[in-house]
Parts: C-alpha cells; sequence; structure tokens
C-alpha cells in the first residue's frame, strides 16, 4: 500500500511538472493584461505604455495597459491577487511601493512575499524646482533660505511616500532643516500650485517639469539621478551642488503574483530585457527623462530588498507613518 501511494504520487508530480511545462511553451496564447497602479497621464503611466507596447511585440500577443490607480498601489496589486497565477496579469511596481511597506500601518499585501519579481524596466529621476521668482539658484541657496526660516516653506507632493515626498524628507535630514510637507491627491493639482508660486520648492518628476522648465515658469537646481539628465544637460546633479549622500532613483518593474511557473516568468523576463534593449524604446524614455533597465528576476528582487530597507530608515528617522 505503501509503494502504491508513493507511485501515486510521483505520477502526480509529474502530471504537474507536465502542464507547467506546456503552460510556458504555449505562453502567451492570448493578450496579456498590465496593470499600472497609477493615474492616467502621470510618468508611470506614460513610461508603462512604452513599455508594454514594446513587451507586446516581443512576446506576440498585446500587452493592455490597464489602470488602477488608488492607496500607493494596493488598488492595483489587489486586483492582481484575484487572479489566476498563470502570467496572463501583470503589474507595474516602483518605488513608492517599496516605501508603502513601511509607512503604512496595514498593507493588504507583501511587496515580497505576494509577488515574484520578473525585471526592472526603468529608473527615473526627479528634479529640484523652485518658483522662476524665488530668491534661490542652487540647493545651497535653497538649504539658506530654509535654515533662515524655518518650518516657514513647504513642498508638496503626490501623496506620503512618492519620490517627491521622500526626496524632501531626505533633503531636510541631511541639511539639519525644516519645511511643512504638503500632500496633494492630485499630482497635477501639485504642480499647478508650484507654477502659482504656493510652495517654496518641488522635487518633481523629470517628464512633466520640462515644459515648464523651458519656458520658464520654474527653475531647476538640480537633478537627484547619478549622472545629469540628457533632457537637462545644463542642470547639475545633487552630488555636483555639494550633496554628495544625496542619489534619489525611482524606479519601474514588472512583478506577477506568487505561484507562477517559473518557465513563465524567464518568457516574460526575456521579452522584457529585449525590448528594453531596443533603440526606440531607449530613445523615447529618455527624452521622458528615464533610462531603460532590464536584467534577471534576481536582479530586480535584489533591488526591492535594498529600497524597502534604505526608505525604511528615512521613514523612521522622518517619523513618516499613514493610517
Amino acid at each position: 500500500m505503501k509503494r502504491l501511494y508513493t507511485t501515486r504520487g510521483l505520477v502526480l508530480a509529474a502530471a504537474v511538472l507536465a502542464a507547467s511545462a506546456a503552460l510556458a511553451q504555449s505562453y502567451p496564447s492570448k493578450p496579456v493584461r498590465l496593470i499600472v497602479p497609477a493615474a492616467a497621464s502621470t510618468p508611470i503611466d506614460i513610461v508603462s505604455r512604452v513599455v508594454a507596447e514594446r513587451v507586446g511585440l516581443e512576446l506576440g500577443q498585446p500587452v493592455v495597459v490597464e489602470l488602477r490607480p488608488g492607496a500607493t498601489g494596493t488598488v492595483g496589486a489587489t486586483e492582481v491577487l484575484k487572479q489566476p497565477a498563470d502570467g496572463y496579469t501583470l503589474m507595474v511596481t516602483y518605488m513608492p511601493m517599496s516605501v508603502a511597506q513601511s509607512i503604512y500601518t496595514a498593507m493588504p499585501f507583501d511587496l515580497r512575499k505576494d509577488f515574484v519579481p520578473v525585471s526592472q524596466t526603468v529608473w527615473s529621476y526627479n528634479v529640484l524646482v523652485v518658483h522662476a521668482s524665488a530668491p534661490v539658484r542652487s540647493p545651497q541657496e535653497l538649504v539658506s533660505l530654509l535654515k533662515a526660516n524655518p518650518g516657514k516653506q513647504t513642498f508638496p507632493s503626490g501623496g506620503p511616500g512618492t519620490p517627491a515626498h521622500i526626496a524632501g524628507e531626505l533633503l531636510k535630514l541631511q541639511t539639519g532643516t525644516q519645511a511643512l510637507h504638503v500632500p496633494y491627491n492630485q499630482f497635477p493639482q501639485a504642480i499647478a500650485d508650484m507654477l502659482g508660486g504656493q510652495h517654496g520648492f518641488m522635487f518633481a518628476a523629470t517628464p512633466p517639469m520640462i515644459a515648464h522648465i523651458s519656458a520658464g515658469k520654474l527653475r531647476a537646481l538640480a537633478v537627484t539621478g547619478p549622472s545629469r539628465l540628457a533632457a537637462l544637460q545644463d542642470v547639475p546633479t545633487m552630488v555636483e551642488a555639494g550633496f554628495p549622500d544625496f542619489v534619489v532613483r525611482d524606479w519601474q518593474g514588472i512583478v506577477v503574483r506568487s505561484g507562477v511557473p517559473a518557465d513563465v516568468v524567464q518568457r516574460i523576463n526575456a521579452a522584457i530585457r529585449k525590448a528594453m534593449q531596443a533603440t526606440e524604446v531607449r530613445a523615447v524614455l529618455a527624452k521622458l527623462g528615464a533610462d531603460a533597465a532590464a536584467g534577471s528576476p534576481e536582479d530586480f528582487a535584489r533591488l526591492i530588498e535594498a529600497e524597502t530597507a534604505r526608505w525604511a530608515k528615512v521613514a523612521k528617522a522622518s517619523n513618516i507613518r499613514v493610517e
């Protein structure tokens, strides 16, 4: 009897492996959904559509973008976790989702346990801006202004844990200054108020800022990347401006829910890596102030782990908590 059960177990295991292999070989046989946990026309949405179109070409099936904004990725993540673990529902994850693990008192998912990293797709960066009428022309002059007026300057963001928020908190920590964070539910309104001169400074995603900087409505003081951006070649990095430890890189990547067969994950990874090597994709991203980036699932897992740990320290030091 024991031998019979053992035999049945082996047969069942073989059947599962065979089914998994068959799924991987036929994948994808229909369009793939890409859940983007962001609002329309945001930098995340814009970049995701560029990536999705090319990845779809590499997979041989359309990758259909579906926006599910809300609660720093929670709405989108919840939708993905409801779907079968077959690789036909992908999700864009981004830097604020790694921050959310530390600042929200209750999270319905764990980014590192409930999802499997497939590949990073891009790096993107923020630019530190002030209103054109502001009496500062460098990050150092901004710090002097903040020190002379403790707690009187404000900086907006698209919400707690976003790059604009975290970068502002990092500036305060590194310089010992005080400024009031003003979160917005709608990022375009934050930009509008910045253009209206209602805030002292802002770390903002590069794409929507370029036109305002070119028009002379906002003054760019520095970018937060490790090197200058092609779209803003005349603007120094924060490191060049005298802040050696100030590099804030936003990132995007693609994950699937746990349980998706490893062969399917590798198939999607290969498509992403090939897509991000395409010259036309890199050119479009460069105009948006972003850099193509792709690697192995293990590479992306290490990035998520490192970013989660890094921003947890900043959140604790800045006492950032969201109920």
